[in-house]
């Protein structure tokens, strides 16, 4: 099994290290955002998946560390000790400091009062920011520049894509090592009964604290390599919308894994880059996507692994992948049913073609997929509700046969 996951993690680092050479400079920082985005899944998911405390205002300490890199960039222009690969450290202090405020009032209460503190907390930053022209810029923002640093001009997205994966592996690599230790260890008493800790003898607020602290330090650290790349910032970073992202993305990915949120995050965030300019409804896609997974793989996509290796020496590779297979299959098939139905909507629902109605006269036709679609034709309906029913068909179809195969292991 070790060695099983040495081979998985060795192929995972040639494939990071590789991918820059054989991608356009749009890919290349499609994967700069989604290696930000993977770090900071895995710092929210340490305080809502390890310490099971939900934070619904993670993008404050995300936006302050990306503030604070840009105006370290400013001052140092990269120079001396602290060269431009040891700016992100500035956005990792910036989102400690705040982290410990913050963490240190939002942990007095748990469960959804503690949710409604950071999104409070979060929400007063995002009013006041656009007031504080001096340090978030007011509707322009600020920017910098990269400076060159050991023999490098870090003028290439290759270069800081190489730069950014160096600060991921690292983030989430100590991460990964503190949930090892023993307090990791202790926080998920945190998660299950904090009350026995209590009793036990534990400082729990103080621990919460250092939880919270730990997890706006990364989340800081990834809003600073946002800064590397974009080499400017907003104070729309403080929106609503960020800190609801890496909730969505962390449970899609699964919070129960320590690498899960970090699957969801990178997916979504490559979902988002590859249908964002196909489609104006892509967010539908997005929240259809988590309600899905939420019903039906509550424990998100790495539980796929999980289901893979748990079920191979009882039912072989082969049948599994034909299982996986057929389930793959009927959700694509009803996804484009799904997807017709919505973009098809979407076009005779617009202002454009609804102003080119006669009253008495047919719907014209729109185009679709190179094609022409007649609202009022049949077949026009007619293929998204098949594509429908024959996809979701299929999954329960193989559903039932994987149901009939456990049952029969069983006995």
């Amino acid at each position: 099994m070790k060695l099983s996951k040495l081979f998985v993690l060795l192929v995972l680092a040639a494939l990071l290290l590789s991918l820059p050479l054989y991608m356009s400079p749009a890919l290349v920082n499609a994967a700069i955002q989604m290696l930000i985005a993977a770090l900071f899944a895995s710092a929210f998911n340490v305080l809502a998946g390890q310490a099971g405390m939900l934070s619904f205002g993670h993008a404050a300490y995300f936006a302050i560390g990306t503030f604070a890199t840009i105006h370290a960039m400013n001052a140092l222009d990269g120079a001396g000790l602290v060269s431009t690969p040891f700016m992100p450290l500035f956005g990792a202090l910036a989102g400690c400091a705040l982290g410990i405020v913050a963490g240190w009032f939002s942990t007095k209460r748990s469960g959804v009062y503690f949710a409604m503190i950071t999104l409070a907390l979060a929400e007063l930053l995002h009013t006041l920011a656009p007031h504080l022209k001096d340090a978030f810029g007011g509707e322009g923002g600020v920017s910098a520049m990269r400076m060159p640093a050991w023999g490098f001009n870090f003028g290439t997205s290759v270069e800081v894509y190489y730069l950014t994966l160096a600060w991921v592996v690292l983030g989430v690599g100590l991460l990964y090592y503190f949930t090892r230790t023993p307090l990791g260890r202790l926080c998920l008493g945190l998660r299950e009964n904090s009350h026995r800790l209590r009793f036990m003898g534990y400082n729990v607020h103080r621990l919460s604290t250092l939880v919270f602290t730990i997890s706006a330090t990364f989340s800081g650290l990834a809003g600073a390599l946002l800064a590397m790349n974009n080499e400017a910032a907003n104070y729309v970073l403080f929106d609503m919308t960020l800190s609801t992202q890496v909730v969505l993305n962390s449970y899609i990915g699964g919070v129960g894994a320590f690498f899960g949120p970090a699957l969801g995050a990178a997916v979504m965030t490559f979902f988002g880059y590859a249908v964002s300019d196909m489609t104006r409804t892509w967010l539908l896609y997005q929240g259809v996507i988590f309600v899905l997974v939420m019903m039906f793989m509550p424990a998100g996509l790495f539980s796929i692994g999980s289901w893979w290796s748990g079920n191979r020496g009882r039912h072989g590779s082969a049948q599994l992948a034909t299982v996986l297979m057929g389930w793959v299959i009927g959700c694509a098939i009803a996804a484009a049913g799904f997807v017709f139905l919505c973009e098809f909507l979407a076009l005779i629902l617009a202002q454009d073609y609804q102003s080119l109605l006669v009253a008495g006269a047919d719907w014209p036709a729109v185009e679709l997929l190179e094609r022409h679609w007649a609202p009022g034709a049949f077949s026009t309906w007619m293929l998204p509700a098949a594509l429908l029913v024959v996809g979701v068909s299929i999954v329960l179809l193989v559903s039932r046969k994987w149901q009939l195969l456990r049952e029969e292991q069983a006995e």
